[in-house]
């Protein structure tokens, strides 16, 4: 007979990086696809945000916790819009 080592055992560490994920992805969702967003755009090969400084510094001040992905790169961006973007 097989055993199956830990099935069904509940890991929070896991639950806990797809939270942060989420966070992270709804926070770039937003300044892609934001209503009054229009000028950050998505730089495919090095998969971050992209805009102009005075653009970034105009929205860091009303959204500081996207200043984090002004110099970061974010790879999941496209297979998590697929999971969480409502149409």
């Amino acid at each position: 007979m097989v055993n199956l080592y830990n099935i069904g055992t509940y890991n929070a560490d896991t639950n806990s990086r797809i939270r942060k994920l989420k966070w992270d992805w709804a926070i770039v969702y937003d300044m892609l696809s934001g209503k009054y967003n229009s000028s950050f755009g998505w730089d495919k090969y090095r998969q971050m945000v992209v805009a102009e400084d005075a653009v970034w510094n105009s929205y860091i001040r009303s959204h500081k916790v996207a200043g984090q992905f002004r110099h970061r790169s974010f790879p999941y961006y496209d297979q998590l819009t697929s999971i969480y973007a409502k149409d």
